[in-house]
This record gives C-alpha cells, structure tokens and sequence, in this order.
C-alpha cells in the first residue's frame, strides 16, 4: 500500500512538471493537445487535412473564427481545411442542414461569416427551419431551390457523417481543431496551460499550437514515405 501511494504521488507529480512545462511554444500531449487512440483517415492526399467542429450559436466560436480564416488563409496550400457543424441534441440539426444546403448551392463561404454576425451582432435566432428560410430569403437566394437542398438525400447523407465524425473525434465541446485524423485542441484545451487569459489571447495560443501540430504532422508524413 505505501508503495502504491508512492508510485501514485510520483506519477502525479509527473503530470505537474509536465503541465508546468506546456506551453503553446512547447506544446505537450494530453495538456495543450490531444492525441486520438483510434487515428482517423483523411482523404487530402499529401496535404494535412484541417478539420473545424463548430455551431453557429456558440460565442465563443464566433470569436475565433476570424483569426482561424486569418490562420487558414496563410497555411496556403500546405493543408485542406473543412468545417463540420455539430450537433449535440436535435434542435441543432436545423444549422447543420443550413450549412450542408448553402454548400451544395456554393454560397457556404459566402454566408458563413454572415450567419455568425446575424446570430452574435445582430442577436437573431437561426434555430428552426422557419428563421433559416427569413434569414435566407433576405440573402437573395431562390427559397424553393435552398428549401429542396435543404431536404435532400444528399445534406442528409452529409448530416449523418457529421454525426459520425462527431463522435469519431469525440467531440465534446465547439470550436474543436482536428490535425490529420491524429491529433486535436482547441481554445479550451489550451487554457489548461495558459491559465486565465482573453479569448484573444487563448485564440493565439490554440493557433500556435496548431502550427505546431501541423509541422508534427508534416514531418511524420515524411518519414512514414521514406520508410515505405
């Protein structure tokens, strides 16, 4: 018993040198991220696939998503980036169906930073079908065309892969970061070693760490080809 005690306040005293050790400049795994048991394959080829879990109403992935288009932008062609809308009880289907429509229709990009400004700036709910349907009429776009999107097997197909992929990467709370089907932080992983900081702040950071894992993944992308 008293070696057990010891072995354990050893071990715990092994993750504080590590906590205190972490920071986004020296990111480690299981504080500033996480690194998945099952890896999850990606299909961006030689690029490092970037996947970001999100919703339209969260705040705070409202005020990280213009740093991370910032960030995206400059990666250039060095990743494939994606978004993945979540949802975590069924009044949440309604925004992952807006999204997957106004995808299919090209205007995903278009709308995105607008949908997050009509929820956050302007304070209107985009929860049910009948305030997405307002919200896109006043957009300009064909609500017969958007509403046959909205309902087809093809964005129900893309829902249910959302769904899969949520629970794949165990997603247990938005803006969540994925690297290369292996690895995966975000602004509230981060905070573990960046303590009490602004969401500005933490928002560098969780962008630091992931120019780390980036290059991680690039690196053993490499050495995995040499070795084949």
């Amino acid at each position: 018993m008293r070696f057990l005690k010891h072995a354990l306040a050893a071990l715990s005293l092994g993750f504080v040198a590590i906590a205190a050790n972490a920071t986004p400049a020296n990111p480690q795994n299981g504080v500033d991220y996480r690194t998945l048991e099952k890896p999850q394959q990606t299909d961006s080829g030689k690029k490092v696939e970037v996947t970001e879990f999100f919703w339209y109403s969260c705040p705070h992935c409202y005020a990280f998503d213009p740093d991370l288009a910032a960030w995206v932008k400059k990666q250039g062609d060095t990743i494939s980036f994606k978004r993945v809308p979540v949802a975590f009880r069924d009044s949440m289907v309604p925004q992952q169906k807006m999204f997957y429509a106004l995808e299919a229709m090209g205007k995903g990009e278009e709308l995105h930073s607008k949908i997050f400004n009509t929820v956050h700036a302007q304070h209107q709910s985009l929860d049910t079908e009948a305030q997405i349907l307002d919200f896109i009429v006043k957009q300009g776009i064909d609500k017969q065309k958007f509403l046959e999107t909205y309902n087809s097997f093809a964005v129900q197909t893309k829902v249910r892969r959302a769904a899969q992929l949520q629970e794949f990467y165990r997603v247990d709370g938005v803006p969540m970061l994925a690297v290369d089907g292996r690895y995966e932080t975000s602004p509230s992983i981060v905070s573990s070693s960046m303590g009490s900081v602004s969401e500005q702040a933490l928002a560098a950071g969780t962008l630091q760490v992931m120019d780390w894992l980036v290059a991680k993944a690039q690196k053993e992308t490499k050495t995995t080809a040499k070795s084949k």
